[in-house]
């Protein structure tokens, strides 16, 4: 039997994520309206499992030892391909950067890829990752092995219009994302009455405010990539009371790998300045996994500009927007990876934002799902029915050391 050309795989996936479009909506919507925090997805991520098993995927949830993760597969390919959803949401805000999106999306992807795995020989693999907004679920299901047999891994991100776009839609290499190191440290003082006795006291309090103004101080003299955010989160109990203790919630974020490890230590020196400077004891920790920044694989990126045109949308390759931060970050360091933001059309409300909780469920935002799901399977394609890059991948993939997957950065 002759195997289909590209053109007419595509154009059968295109057709399956047109069919599927009332269930791929409504699973978005409904996970709009149940807004879930990173850990605490489990309506979402049984949402998504069942969807995915009616439609024949051997399905897990609690995968690789995390509770709240998801694995489906079909398919028995020697090409292996990981297809993220992510369907974590922001405190207080829900949906403000429309995960809802990025999980029915790689739903969609999934099931059209179904439809041709076993034409194109491949597996494919629907992993559900939770807590990218705080946490890190990809990494954690990097350590527990979810990536060690993929040879390529793929995702979208919604966004809204930015300023300076020059079409309706941005390019798979837009998304220049940011390393970040999260952690607290603690300052312990002694308590004394503050009126009374405040020479027997030592003032953590003092201790924590003097590392954030060393640490304003230090912005001035740091490359323009690096962004340093704090803010005190325990900082006493009463007016009258010195504090004995203070805690600083920090993140480290930066583009370089280098100089992102070397920010962290001359953070950490502010800190360690302010214990000396008020006679505090003082320790850190982390308090999330670290996030590595993007590295976009050029192969894929390329396709996936080609397919996103064919679908009638603009691609705005001219600009990167950068600042954020996610955990697919860690996972494009270990395997070929692309993470291409998909514009929701007429809307223009920042993310992290209520206005991005709206607009995340516009005709706008549904519109950039399904045209995702549809790019995402057709860069599939090109890579499994291409014999120079399906061959390219596994090479890769091959070379990989045994566990080279189960990595995590730190700054």
């Amino acid at each position: 039997m002759t195997m289909p050309s590209a053109a007419e795989m595509k154009n059968r996936t295109s057709a399956k994520v047109d069919s599927l479009r009332e269930l791929l909506l409504t699973l978005s919507h409904t996970i709009h309206a149940n807004p879930e925090l990173s850990w605490e997805e489990f309506e979402s991520a049984k949402l998504i499992a069942e969807t995915l098993n009616a439609a024949g995927f051997d399905t897990e949830v609690g995968a690789y030892g995390v509770e709240t993760a998801v694995e489906a597969v079909t398919g028995s390919g020697d090409l292996v391909v990981a297809i993220c959803s992510e369907y974590d949401a922001l405190p207080g805000i829900g949906h403000g950067c429309g995960h809802n999106v990025i999980a029915s999306a790689g739903v969609g992807a999934a099931l059209a890829l179904a439809e041709v795995a076993d034409e194109l020989g491949i597996t494919v693999k629907l992993l559900g990752t939770p807590a990218e907004e705080h946490g890190g679920g990809k990494v954690a299901m990097l350590e527990a092995g979810a990536w060690e047999d993929a040879d390529i891994s793929l995702m979208i991100h919604g966004m809204t219009e930015t300023p300076g776009m020059t079409a309706d839609s941005h390019g798979a290499r837009s998304m220049n994302a940011t390393a970040v190191d999260r952690f607290k440290v603690d300052f312990t003082g002694k308590t004394a009455h503050a009126a009374g006795m405040p020479e027997q006291g030592i003032n953590a309090s003092n201790a924590a405010v003097l590392a954030l103004n060393a640490i304003a101080m230090l912005r001035q003299h740091l490359p323009k990539e690096v962004n340093l955010n704090a803010f005190i989160s325990e900082g006493g109990q009463a007016t009258n009371i010195i504090p004995e203790h203070t805690t600083v919630q920090v993140e480290v974020r930066a583009f370089d790998l280098d100089i992102w490890q070397e920010t962290k230590q001359r953070v950490l020196k502010c800190f360690e300045g302010a214990a000396i400077a008020t006679g505090c004891q003082w320790d850190w920790e982390s308090t999330e996994y670290a996030y590595a920044p993007i590295n976009h694989d050029e192969t894929l990126a390329d396709l996936w500009d080609a397919n996103l045109a064919l679908t009638g949308r603009g691609v705005d390759t001219s600009r990167g927007l950068g600042g954020g931060s996610t955990d697919m970050g860690n996972v494009s360091q270990v395997v070929p990876s692309i993470h291409p933001l998909m514009t929701f059309v007429g809307q223009k409300a920042p993310a992290h934002n209520p206005a991005f909780t709206a607009a995340a469920i516009t005709p706008a935002a549904d519109a950039a799902l399904l045209d995702g799901a549809k790019t995402m399977a057709a860069t599939v394609i090109d890579v499994a029915s291409t014999p120079e890059l399906r061959a390219k991948y596994q090479e890769l993939k091959a070379a990989r050391p045994e566990g080279a997957t189960r990595v995590e950065f730190r700054a």
